[in-house]
């Protein structure tokens, strides 16, 4: 029985370590390992697939390769933090060959009153991850940060102690053959 529950136990902790290790991994880490911005979906406009607090990760992409279908993030205004994640559903050119982008949420009727400027564009949908981003969106910065650092103490501190109990029982075992 106290084997089973340390057996347990050690499950339990490689399940939380990994899970933890992939949230990093998958908001931090490879994000900025391609170069892409991670953002947090708030509304339901892009419902059902990219619920509100899915995060979604945008990889820079040359506007001239947006296509029709493509999901890019935006940003509404220059100069300012505000962003949204649509589908492009339609691509014009001016008289003068500017390329604009009309946007519609999945779950809109109506396709954005603004066109978008190339400039706008921060980057076309490389992965989502569902929930993530409401956890992301609870922390700031620094919080982040800290739990980055502790997410990787803990792995190394666990990786640790199972390093010196292997060796701790080959050396039981061993004493025992000898003895």
């Amino acid at each position: 029985m106290r084997m089973l529950l340390s057996w347990s136990v050690r499950l339990v902790a490689w399940i939380v370590m990994l899970a933890a290790l992939l949230a990093v991994a998958a908001a931090v880490l490879v994000p900025r390992l391609g170069g892409a911005t991670p953002y947090t979906v708030l509304t339901g406009s892009m419902e059902p697939h990219l619920p509100p607090g899915t995060l979604v990760v945008a990889r820079p992409v040359d506007p001239a390769d947006v296509r029709v279908g493509d999901v890019v993030t935006v940003q509404l205004e220059s100069g300012r933090s505000g962003y949204v994640t649509h589908r492009v559903v339609q691509v014009e050119h001016t008289l003068k060959g500017e390329m604009l982008f009309r946007t519609q949420g999945d779950a809109n009727r109506t396709a954005d009153l603004d066109l978008r400027r190339p400039e706008q564009i921060r980057g076309r949908l490389w992965y989502a991850v569902p929930e993530l981003g409401r956890l992301s969106g609870t922390l700031d910065p620094q919080q982040r940060q800290h739990g980055i650092q502790l997410v990787a103490a803990g792995l190394v501190l666990y990786a640790g102690s199972t390093f010196m109990t292997a060796f701790r029982d080959s050396r039981r075992r061993r004493d025992e053959v000898l003895a």
